[in-house]
C-alpha cells in the first residue's frame, strides 16, 4: 500500500524557475494520475494531456478536479479498448504561453534588392522580434513532440530563417528604393510581420514585434547616396555639381605632397580652367545692351519696362556720348565705358 501511494499523483503543478523554457514534460517516473487529482496551470501557461503518442485535453490556467468531464478526449482513448480504470497513465506537457522577447534576427548573407536607381544592390540588417504560443496543442505536434525540455534556444534559428526569407519577399514587394528605406523602418516592419504571420500560425506561434535595427548597404552604394544627396543640395544642377566634384578633387591633389610639382602645377592650371569657364558662363547670363535696375542692380533685357528681379519700373533710358552704351536715367557714369554723363 505505501507503494501504491508514492506512485498515485495526487497534485500536478509546475512553477517555471527559467526565462527561456517553452515546453515542459512533466516527470512521471513511473507514476499514475486517479481521479480526483489537482491540475494546477498558471496565468501564461497551457496543460495539454497526451496518450500513447495522441494529443487529448488542453487546459488553460485555473485550478481544475480531473475527472471524466473535464478529460473528455483523454477518458475515450483510455476507456478503448478494455474500459477505463483509475488511476491511469497518461504524459503532461506544460506549455509557456508568455511572450519570448528580445529575440535576434540577422542576414547571414546579403540579401539582393532591385532598386530603381542604383539597380542590383546587395542589404545586410538585423533586428529583434518577439512571439508566444498561441495554440499549444499544434505547436506540441509541430516542433516540441515529445521532447522533455524545449527552450527558445531550440527554436531561435529555425525562426530567424523564416525572417530573413520574408524579409527578401517584403524587399521585392515594396517597392521602396534605398534613399527611402531608412526612413520607412515602422512600414517596412509592419510589411514583414504581416508577410511572416501566417508561416507562425502554421506552428501555433504568433509573431508578436518585429523590429529593424538596421538595414545597411555596401559601401560603394552608401557613396553613391552621399553623392546623389549633395547633388539634392545643389539643387539637381549637374554642372553645378561637376564643378564643384572637380575643383574639390583638384584642391585634394594639389595639396598631396605626393604628386610633386608636375602635379600640383597640372592641378592648378586645371582649377583655373574650371572658374574660367565658371566666370564664362556667368558672363553670358548679361544680354547685350542690359538695362541695369537701379534698385537692385539687376541685368534686364534692353526693352524691359520692369526689373525681373524685385519688379521696379524701369524708367526711360538715355545711350552714352562716347561708346553709345544704354544709361540708366539718372545714372551719373556710363556702366560701360565710365564716361561722365
Amino acid at each position: 500500500m505505501g507503494f501504491i501511494k508514492t506512485n498515485l499523483l495526487k497534485s500536478i503543478d509546475w512553477a517555471d524557475p527559467s526565462k527561456n523554457v517553452i515546453c515542459y514534460k512533466y516527470p512521471m517516473e513511473g507514476r499514475q494520475i486517479m481521479f480526483g487529482s489537482k491540475l494546477t496551470v498558471r496565468e501564461s501557461q497551457a496543460a495539454v494531456f497526451m496518450n500513447k503518442g495522441k494529443i487529448a485535453d488542453v487546459f488553460g490556467p485555473g485550478l481544475y478536479t480531473l475527472k471524466a468531464s473535464n478529460i473528455p478526449i483523454l477518458t475515450q482513448l483510455l476507456a478503448l479498448p478494455y474500459g477505463f480504470k483509475s488511476p491511469f497513465v497518461a504524459d503532461v506537457f506544460f506549455i509557456n504561453t508568455k511572450q519570448f522577447t528580445n529575440q535576434k534576427w540577422g542576414t547571414t548573407n546579403p540579401i539582393t534588392m532591385r532598386d530603381p536607381e542604383f539597380g542590383s544592390i546587395r542589404v545586410r540588417g538585423y533586428g529583434s522580434y518577439a512571439f508566444q504560443v498561441v495554440d499549444p496543442a499544434l505547436f506540441l505536434k509541430e516542433l516540441a513532440g515529445t521532447n522533455s525540455t524545449y527552450t527558445s534556444d531550440d527554436i531561435s534559428n529555425f525562426l530567424r530563417s523564416h525572417l530573413v526569407s520574408c524579409i527578401s519577399d517584403s524587399l521585392a514587394e515594396s517597392h521602396i528604393s534605398a534613399l527611402d528605406l531608412s526612413a520607412n523602418y515602422q512600414e517596412f516592419s509592419d510589411e514583414m510581420l504581416k508577410n511572416a504571420q501566417q508561416q507562425f500560425n502554421d506552428m501555433g506561434l504568433k509573431l508578436t514585434k518585429l523590429i529593424i535595427e538596421n538595414l545597411s548597404f555596401p559601401e560603394e552604394v552608401e557613396k553613391a547616396i552621399d553623392a546623389r544627396s549633395s547633388m539634392g543640395v545643389m539643387g539637381d544642377n549637374m554642372d553645378q555639381y561637376v564643378r564643384y566634384q572637380s575643383a574639390k578633387a583638384l584642391t585634394d591633389a594639389a595639396k598631396n605632397p605626393g604628386a610633386g610639382g608636375v602635379g600640383a602645377l597640372g592641378a592648378g592650371l586645371a582649377l583655373g580652367e574650371v572658374v574660367r569657364e565658371s566666370l564664362k558662363d556667368n558672363g553670358k547670363s548679361a544680354p547685350k545692351n542690359a538695362v541695369y535696375c537701379p534698385e537692385c542692380g539687376q541685368a534686364n533685357r534692353p526693352n524691359a519696362k520692369f526689373c525681373s528681379n524685385c519688379g521696379k519700373k524701369l524708367n526711360a533710358k538715355g545711350t552714352c556720348s562716347k561708346c553709345g552704351a544704354a544709361v540708366p536715367a539718372g545714372a551719373k557714369f556710363c556702366p560701360e565705358c565710365g564716361q561722365k554723363q
